[in-house]
C-alpha cells in the first residue's frame, strides 16, 4: 500500500510540473539528452509520466475523475511546506481512493465475466448446429479437420502438438505455429477440455475444438483470456511420446 501511495504523489508531482510548465512551453530551451545523465534523468520523468497517463485514463475509464488543479495545487503547497493535508491524512484518502477504484474494477469484471459467459453459451448452440460438427457428453465441442491413423492417447500420455487457440471473435491469445515450435506436455495436466479432447485423436489428425469456459479456464481472467470464455483451438497431434519423454516432462 505504501508503494501505491507513493506512485500516486510521484505522479501528482510529475502531473504538476508539465501543467505548471505548460504556459512557458515556448520559452523553454531544447531538451538536451546528450550525457547519460541526462537520458536517465529524462527517462526517470517520462517513465512516470507514462504511468500516469495510462492510470489517470484507467480512472476515469471507471468514472473516477480527478481534479487536476487540486493535484497541481497539492503539489505546490506541499513543496513550500504548506500542504493542508498530514501525512495521515494523506494515506487514509489514497488508500480510501484505492479501495474505490478496486471495487469499481472488481464490477466492471463481474459484468463483463457474465457478457462473456452470455456470448459463450450462445456460440455453441450456433456451432452444434453445424454440420461436421460433434458435442460430447461433457459439453466440448470437435470437428475432424484431418484424421490421422496413428495410436490414441491415453490421460497419462504426454503427447507433442501443434495448436492455435482464439478467442470467439478470432483474437489469437497463443499459437505454437507462431513460435515455430511444438509443445509438449503430459495430457492430464492441461485444461480439461484438451485432457478429453486429445483422447478422441489418432496421432496424425488435426482437429478443431471449442471448449466451453467450464471445461477451460472458468471465471479465472487471465488477461489475453477474459473470465468466462469459450476458448477455440486448432489442434494437429504429431505423436505420443515414450517413457524416457514422459519421466523428463514430470
Amino acid at each position: 500500500m505504501k508503494k501505491t501511495i507513493k506512485l500516486s504523489l510521484i505522479a501528482a508531482s510529475v502531473l504538476a510540473l508539465t501543467a505548471c510548465n505548460q504556459e512557458a512551453k515556448q520559452e523553454q530551451a531544447p531538451v538536451k539528452l546528450e550525457t547519460e545523465a541526462q537520458q536517465q534523468a529524462y527517462g526517470i520523468g517520462a517513465s512516470v509520466g507514462n504511468f500516469l497517463n495510462k492510470d489517470l485514463a484507467d480512472k476515469t475509464e471507471l468514472g473516477v475523475e480527478l481534479d487536476q488543479a487540486l493535484l497541481m495545487r497539492g503539489f505546490k503547497d506541499a513543496l513550500a511546506g504548506e500542504s493542508k493535508l498530514d501525512e495521515e491524512k494523506i494515506r487514509e484518502v489514497l488508500t480510501a481512493l484505492d479501495t474505490s477504484v478496486r471495487t469499481k474494477q472488481e464490477a466492471q469484471a463481474k459484468v463483463e465475466a457474465e457478457k462473456s459467459k452470455a456470448a459463450g453459451e450462445q456460440y455453441l448452440v450456433d456451432n452444434a448446429a453445424k454440420e461436421g460438427v460433434t458435442v460430447t457428453e461433457s459439453g466440448l465441442q470437435y470437428e475432424v479437420l484431418s484424421m490421422g491413423d496413428g495410436e490414441k492417447p491415453v490421460a497419462t500420455d504426454v503427447v507433442k502438438v501443434h495448436y492455435k487457440g482464439t478467442l470467439l471473435d478470432g483474437t489469437e491469445f497463443d499459437s505454437s505455429y507462431s513460435r515455430n515450435e511444438p509443445t509438449t506436455f503430459p495430457l492430464n495436466r492441461v485444461i480439461a477440455g484438451w485432457t478429453e479432447g486429445l483422447q478422441l485423436m489418432p496421432v496424425g489428425s488435426k482437429y478443431k475444438f471449442t471448449i466451453p469456459s467450464e471445461l477451460a479456464y472458468g471465471e479465472r481472467d487471465l488477461g489475453k483470456i477474459p473470465a468466462n470464455s469459450t476458448l477455440v483451438f486448432e489442434v494437429e497431434l504429431l505423436e505420443i511420446q515414450g517413457e524416457e519423454e514422459v519421466a523428463a516432462a514430470e
